[in-house]
């Protein structure tokens, strides 16, 4: 591969001289809108260098050239413009971006959930990390994030892995976005809500993203025991309220802790030095 080029150290220098030219001329609020605009007409700026313009160069990359482009500046630490990433994701997620998904450095394979983004083809590659009891968390993180955006189509594996007792949580998060109605779905969202120990809260908002009224008879069981606290009262309230039904009977939290930590915070005196200081 030819010399990395970095595109955005070659922009703040560009960036530099301009603002020296036009010292005072924006506000500091008016430089954060007039910096986007520079960086974008930045991208269809010839430059000698590569003999062609930001967006120009990646475009005439192959989609490997492009992948291959990407895991070098990664892996050499020459920061990944958005001219270069912006390429990758308007080429509709090649092969070789999912090649990446079975990297081992954590950054790239950061890159690469975040540009693959929600597409099925790479659903495989996301289910193989989530079921590495290594795998970095915030990788983990990304992927849930990606599987939750088409869980559709991520349903019959996040069902298979609950099931295996794979990550049982991350799966149960997953299946609470699940659009289409599928009773194995609502049953194992139910049943976790309902043997949810500490997890209650969010078991409970499983239920309310998932969105089926058939649990609100559950919901309004817990919700009226008295031995649940006020961050738990707080939960259950809002998924009923987001299945269309409502709880209205009096209760009284004011010696639970996590009620009274909160009423707290609301009192607690302002710091003076933290006000917006006045214009006049």
């Amino acid at each position: 591969m030819d010399e990395l080029i970095d595109f955005d150290g070659l922009f703040d220098e560009k960036l530099a001289e301009y603002m020296q030219n036009n010292f005072g001329k924006y506000t500091e609020k008016q430089w954060e809108s007039v910096i986007p605009k520079l960086y974008q007409k930045f991208g269809d700026t010839y430059v000698a260098r590569v003999k062609n313009t930001p967006k120009g160069y990646y475009a005439a990359m192959s989609d490997g050239e492009l992948v291959a482009c990407l895991a070098a500046h990664v892996r050499e630490g020459v920061p990944a413009s958005d001219f270069l990433c912006r390429e990758l994701e308007g080429r509709g997620c090649p092969d070789a971006l999912v090649g990446l998904l079975h990297e081992e450095n954590t950054e790239l394979l950061t890159f690469a959930v975040n540009l693959i983004g929600s597409e099925e083809k790479a659903f495989e590659a996301y289910f193989g990390i989530l079921a590495r009891e290594d795998a970095d968390p915030d990788v983990v993180e990304a992927v849930c994030e990606q599987l939750k955006g088409n869980a559709d189509a991520a349903k019959t594996r996040a069902l298979a892995f609950y099931t295996q007792g794979i990550r049982p949580e991350l799966m149960l998060e997953i299946l609470s976005r699940v659009k289409e109605r599928d009773d194995a779905v609502y049953e194992i969202l139910l049943r976790a809500f309902r043997e949810c120990g500490d997890e209650l809260p969010m078991r409970a908002s499983y239920l309310a993203a998932y969105g089926d009224p058939r649990a609100l008879g559950a919901l309004l069981e817990v919700i009226d025991r008295d031995d649940i606290n006020f961050l738990e009262f707080q939960e259950l309230r809002y998924a009923i309220e987001a299945l269309g039904g409502e709880y209205n009977r009096p209760r009284d939290f004011s010696n639970d802790p996590y009620y009274q930590e909160i009423l707290s915070q609301q009192s607690a005196p302002v710091d003076p030095s933290s006000l917006p200081k006045s214009d006049a």
